[in-house]
């Protein structure tokens, strides 16, 4: 096999087997074992489906990076990490039940059909019994769809749109990231408190299922409390030039941007609306504003000084602990680990695809077994903590996590690289939660849990 066929570290690319006698069959034995992919006795293949280009590849490399890590400390190496804070005991640095962790990785390029292709290539040839990775709703949704239809289990990654835990939801699937409605939920009062509720919004939205449900979640709550939405303009996911979307901002009487935008496409955005001068126009008799409803340190760092001032929300922040205190513990052990191995602080993206690979283990382990349908009775209605972000659950009734939200505003002086941030307000759970038949989340049926047997 020449070299081409291996991705960094010798780990086996996705669509090359391992053992041409093993990896297939094992595939197709679903019947004798009872459900898809049964590990043999000494090793456990997990699926790593990424984006390592397109507009969220800075996203990707980092869950990659925090997988890696997670695969390291659940086979006992590295300091264990979250494995020491976690309120579950059940793991021990022995991989998972008692088989070494494997993996292979693939890259989503940030599209649905890709994504999906590449998930099924590692379930059918590599043998893969867990998929988890993804930065878009989009290839969230068709790989959870793919996994529900063959019988392995999905653990999202970053995927903020209501539908992945809403209209789309699937019993083999479970999501850790918040969603869209949890950041309306947060936002809002803040925005009310910082600009007012005499305001006038304009949305550029991203042209897929997670532009739509953040534009509504972000529209409902701000028109709730006074402010009027002008207008929404859908952008392509592919556009690097907004400049012909910003220049209509500035006529339209709006005094408020708002860029459902994420990755490469926000830092973009937000970079063309500085350089047209909306943040220092008026409009209104009001300093015009711009909100980024959901982003993370990477985005901050490729938008340098643009961020400055600008408010969002995120799932978790790598200064938690230190600024919040035990509540969020968890997060310095990771951030040691990380740091300690890559030389920089984790993403919000790093931090959740770490937490689904260990919370997967812990599930297994819990159960006594890698059967799909035993992960989602270990998973489904599971309280925990020590993971980072305070004490958590994965609701039954959608697979949905329910946690704090972290809100978030660009540094004006940030004393360094990676420090671009501040953390302004921690939004209890309670204030986010809703219930699963709320109507934003219409549509759908979790339905049952399918082994593939």
């Amino acid at each position: 096999m020449s070299k081409s066929n291996f991705s960094r570290r010798g780990v086996l690319k996705t669509g090359m087997v391992a053992s041409a006698g093993l990896a297939l069959p094992q595939y197709l034995r679903a019947q004798e074992s009872g459900f898809t992919n049964a590990p043999g006795a000494s090793e456990v293949t997990l699926g790593f489906c990424v984006p390592l280009s397109g507009p969220y590849a800075d996203e990707g490399a980092d869950e990659l990076r925090a997988l890696e890590l997670a695969v390291e400390h659940l086979n006992g190496g590295g300091d264990g990490g979250m494995l020491n804070t976690f309120s579950s005991k059940a793991l021990d640095g022995t991989g998972i039940l008692g088989r070494e962790v494997k993996f292979v990785t693939g890259d989503d390029q940030t599209k649905s059909d890709v994504a999906r292709a590449t998930a099924q290539s590692m379930i059918q040839k590599d043998g893969a019994i867990m998929i988890t990775g993804g930065s878009s709703s989009g290839t969230a949704v068709a790989v959870q769809a793919l996994c529900q239809e063959v019988g392995i289990i999905f653990m999202a990654g970053l995927t903020h749109a209501n539908d992945t835990t809403g209209k789309d939801k699937r019993a083999n699937g479970f999501r850790h990231f918040f969603n869209s409605y949890m950041s309306g939920a947060a936002l809002a009062p803040i925005l009310a408190a910082q600009y007012g509720t005499d305001r006038k919004a304009y949305h550029l939205t991203a042209d897929y299922n997670w532009g739509y449900t953040t534009e509504e979640a972000i529209r409902s709550s701000t028109e709730a409390m006074g402010w009027e939405t002008v207008n929404t303009v859908l952008t392509p996911l592919t556009q690097t030039d907004f400049s012909s979307y910003i220049a209509p901002v500035l006529t339209s009487g709006a005094d408020i941007l708002v860029l459902n935008h994420y990755g490469g496409n926000m830092v973009n955005s937000l970079t063309n609306a500085v350089q047209f001068g909306l943040r220092q126009a008026q409009a209104n008799g009001k300093n015009f504003e711009i909100v980024v409803p959901l982003y993370s340190e990477l985005m901050a760092r490729g938008a340098g000084d643009n961020i400055g001032g600008i408010i969002g929300s995120q799932n978790w922040d790598w200064k938690l602990e230190n600024q919040l205190g035990a509540r969020y513990a968890g997060t310095n052990a990771f951030v040691q680990s990380f740091g300690q191995k890559y030389g920089f602080p984790p993403s919000q993206a790093a931090h959740t695809c770490y937490v689904q690979a260990i919370l997967y283990a812990d599930a297994v382990t819990r159960a006594g077994s890698f059967n799909p349908c035993a992960v989602d009775e270990a998973l489904s209605g599971f309280e925990f903590d020590g993971l980072g972000n305070g004490p958590t659950l994965y609701r039954a009734d959608d697979h949905q996590c329910f946690k704090d939200v972290v809100v978030v505003r660009g540094k004006e002086n940030p004393e360094n690289e990676f420090d671009l941030v501040e953390i302004i307000e921690v939004t209890p759970v309670d204030q986010v939660t809703y219930p699963p038949d709320h109507p934003q989340f219409a549509g759908g049926a979790l339905g049952t849990c399918n082994p593939g047997a």
